[in-house]
């Protein structure tokens, strides 16, 4: 009987087994890919939309004009959000910190800061590209007044957020321009002096009418237009410096 009973189960259990694999379909290696992935997604990160970028180049120009007034120590977020006319929760959705703004203000403006140096020709006649450069240099003081205050303020505080830019792309540049002048010097085709120092001076000459501005205009009288004194800055200072560069003879 224990034989018997035996049996049955082992035939019950072959019978299962066969009913099942009569019922399994064959996979299709050749379609399983297809019909097992996951479909690709569709969507692709966007950029900031026209509206944001509107948002955040107003609150650069807030900022540019808060910071150029008050020095970086002197300006808080409520008055960068008052400038830009907005709430200041609004502007911390787009700048977390203070710090971030000045730095975005900061490399934009060193990069257009160093583009009149750029653009001295070791190929071009020595006394016109002195000449050329200062007046490229004057454009910028009567173009951009604020973020030549900004980079002066930022110096007068011993310069701790761009310091690194100094020592590294602008004194790269500033080496490469002055062994080009050096040159010219060498060849005989400007008075020596020492490359580095003049290069200080058109800084200091050029850039005073924008740090200065109130002083330049004070002094000069309500009749003065700011078209007129940068021209006739640009003609004294083509004087004073490439006539005294100009090689006698």
């Amino acid at each position: 009987m224990l034989i018997k009973f035996d049996q049955l189960i082992k035939d019950y259990h072959y019978r299962c087994a066969k009913q099942a694999k009569s019922t399994l379909k064959p996979i299709d290696i050749k379609n399983r890919d297809k019909t097992h992935k996951m479909p690709h997604s569709t969507t692709r990160k966007s950029g900031p939309t026209r509206i944001q970028r509107e948002k955040r180049e107003l609150i650069l120009d807030a900022a540019l004009e808060v910071f150029s007034t008050h020095g970086f120590r002197g300006s808080t977020l409520d008055q960068i959000a008052d400038a830009a006319g907005m709430s200041k929760p609004n502007l911390l959705y787009y700048f977390s910190r203070k710090e971030d703004i000045h730095t975005t203000l900061i490399e934009r403006l060193m990069d257009t800061w160093l583009d009149p140096l750029r653009a001295l020709n070791p190929h071009g006649e020595p006394v016109a590209e002195i000449c050329a450069y200062i007046r490229r240099k004057l454009e910028m003081s009567r173009n951009f007044p604020r973020e030549s205050r900004l980079f002066a303020n930022e110096i007068l505080q011993g310069a701790p957020r761009i310091i690194g830019l100094i020592k590294g792309e602008l004194r790269s540049l500033v080496n490469e321009k002055a062994n080009i002048i050096e040159g010219w010097m060498a060849a005989g085709k400007l008075n020596p002096c020492d490359p580095h120092h003049l290069l200080f001076s058109i800084w200091a000459t050029t850039q005073h009418y924008a740090d200065f501005d109130v002083q330049v205009r004070a002094v000069l009288g309500k009749n003065d237009s700011e078209e007129t004194h940068f021209q006739d800055a640009a003609v004294f200072l083509e004087k004073l410096f490439c006539k005294g560069l100009r090689p006698k003879g």
